[in-house]
């Protein structure tokens, strides 16, 4: 019975030198990865962009567009963005590093390049962001509204539902470039805490972002809420005929707050949020807390 072939991985390695080229194709091909070559800086954003790699070793120093010019270039495509770029260069001074690191690169290697080094080096950034990638792609399936978002305002990576969620405000490619990211990078630069929102301006259609997390490298995670179609209280205050109180405290409920932690957000007793409790579980048919909140958490996904 034949088997599936493994997938290999697709290399492309940017530099203007042939032997470094020679020596670096023939130590990947040996390990069992594909190899594209590249000359220079526009050239390997060409080949990047059709083939999408799965990794990029990218000499500094290169004729047109030199390598830091290069990696930018990159991170600056959502479609390239994720793709990990590992430096490897004659340029040894600390401030050729930083820059190196600065611009978006992972990994940075001195010439002459040790082959052993530099798979030993590939394989933890392949696994890095084969890891990521899973993440995003869960986060893809759950339904939810999420973006990430560099310091500067611009979006590198969103779900579906927060790019169908865009298409339903009709926002365009211009206003996210000239609006949506001026937006951002200034909120970003009053150091927002987690679960602040911003409202959006220039839109027909009401949105807003909540900020949700700080990444480890650098991002903001943000929930894009649709306030046209009201907030998550109002949601479940409107799809299951509660309240307003009792709403607000499922919605805190379905958030994984404790009773005491509710009343401090809502500023009442635990024994009153349990109150509120007792009249939501019979008005949803359920009979304790953790069902309640599933049935909360459906409603909020969906929407």
């Amino acid at each position: 019975m034949k088997q599936d072939a493994v997938k290999r991985d697709l290399v492309l390695v940017a530099d203007d030198s042939p032997d470094a080229l020679s020596l670096i194709n023939d130590a990947l091909e040996a390990a069992g990865m594909d190899v594209l070559v590249a000359l220079e800086g526009r050239q390997a954003l060409n080949i990047a962009a059709r083939m999408q790699p799965d990794i990029i070793l990218l000499d500094a120093v290169m004729p047109h567009l030199d390598g830091f010019a290069t990696c930018e270039a990159l991170k600056q495509d959502p479609a390239l963005c994720a793709i990990p770029v590992i430096f490897m260069t004659g340029l040894t001074e600390t401030e050729n590093v930083v820059r190196g690191l600065d611009v978006g690169g992972v990994d940075y290697l001195t010439k002459p390049i040790n082959p052993d080094e530099l798979l030993a080096r590939m394989r933890v950034h392949l696994n890095n962001a084969r890891l990521t990638q899973s993440a995003q792609s869960a986060l893809d399936t759950t339904g939810q509204h999420l973006m990430t978002v560099s310091p500067d305002g611009l979006v590198h990576w969103a779900t579906p539902q927060a790019h169908a969620l865009l298409a339903r405000a009709n926002v365009s490619e211009l206003w996210i470039e000239t609006s949506l990211r001026p937006q951002l990078a200034d909120w970003l630069r009053r150091t927002p805490a987690v679960n602040d929102q911003l409202a959006l301006k220039g839109l027909d259609y009401a949105l807003s972002v909540r900020l949700l997390s700080h990444q480890s490298n650098g991002d903001f995670l943000f929930k894009l809420v649709d306030e046209q179609r009201g907030t998550g209280p109002v949601l479940l205050q409107n799809q299951l005929d509660l309240t307003t109180r009792a709403a607000e405290v499922l919605y805190w409920v379905a958030n994984g707050k404790t009773n005491k932690e509710i009343g401090e957000i809502l500023s009442m007793s635990p024994r009153t949020v349990n109150k509120h409790l007792e009249q939501v579980y019979p008005a949803l048919g359920v009979e304790n807390r953790t069902a309640a909140a599933g049935v909360a958490l459906r409603i909020l996904v969906r929407e």
